[in-house]
């Protein structure tokens, strides 16, 4: 338990706990992106398939 203690402090002084932050919050901002793009391009694609179902009918 000791030896995990050390290395989480270890990893918190060091640079690289700030950098994985940032990293995670750059990858948390891409993915509610990407998931925003679909979602229009969903709600648009469905909205034109229902259109195009009234038209044949």
């Amino acid at each position: 338990m000791k030896s995990l203690t050390k290395k989480v402090q270890r990893f918190l002084v060091s640079e690289d706990g700030p950098t994985a932050v940032e990293y995670a919050v750059m990858l948390a901002l891409i993915v509610i992106v990407c998931l925003t793009a679909v979602r229009a391009i969903g709600t648009n694609a469905a909205a034109k398939f229902t259109e195009a179902a009234n038209a044949l009918t």
